[in-house]
């Protein structure tokens, strides 16, 4: 397969789009990030995957950068707790060859910095994703996600 069709980004509306009109890409495997319950808007539901995919892998992490988090008297290791198995889940899907869908809300931040680390990792050319002006991928989620995937590739 080519690699530019094996790591996906969308949003909310895009994937929510193509589930309930059953196009949803076979052989995949979804990795959704979503605002904490503290943060998220009242009904705003993680969305639901059930017969479109079945390996989801749910992400509760802020859009924020690292001045903000920081602010708040964070550290940056603090960021992001599951990141190593996230990781697991995305070398195991692509050792089985699925494509790897990353969802956020808006298709444009976390689920940008994601998969270009995981294009950086994987095909080294994650530049491509900050470098396309329809994203804005969070350096956060992208360090996070690139150490993590480079800390289990052997596990």
């Amino acid at each position: 397969m080519d690699t530019e069709n094996r790591v996906m980004i969308m949003s909310r509306d895009d994937a929510e789009l193509l589930i309930y009109e059953d196009r949803f890409p076979e052989s995949t495997a979804v990795i959704s990030f979503i605002d904490p319950k503290e943060r998220r808007l009242i009904g705003l539901d993680p969305v639901n995957y059930k017969g479109a995919c079945d390996s989801v892998f749910l992400i509760e992490a802020e859009d924020i950068d690292r001045d903000s988090w920081e602010l708040r008297g964070k550290d940056f290791e603090e960021f992001l707790p599951e990141a190593e198995e996230a990781a697991r889940f995305i070398h195991e899907n692509m050792k089985t060859g699925k494509t790897i869908i990353c969802q956020c809300e808006y298709g444009e931040s976390r689920s940008a910095g994601c998969a270009a680390a995981i294009r950086e990792f994987f095909f080294g050319d994650g530049i491509k994703v900050f470098a396309d002006f329809r994203y804005l991928p969070s350096q956060m989620i992208y360090n996070k996600m690139f150490r993590a995937l480079k800390d289990t590739a052997d596990s």
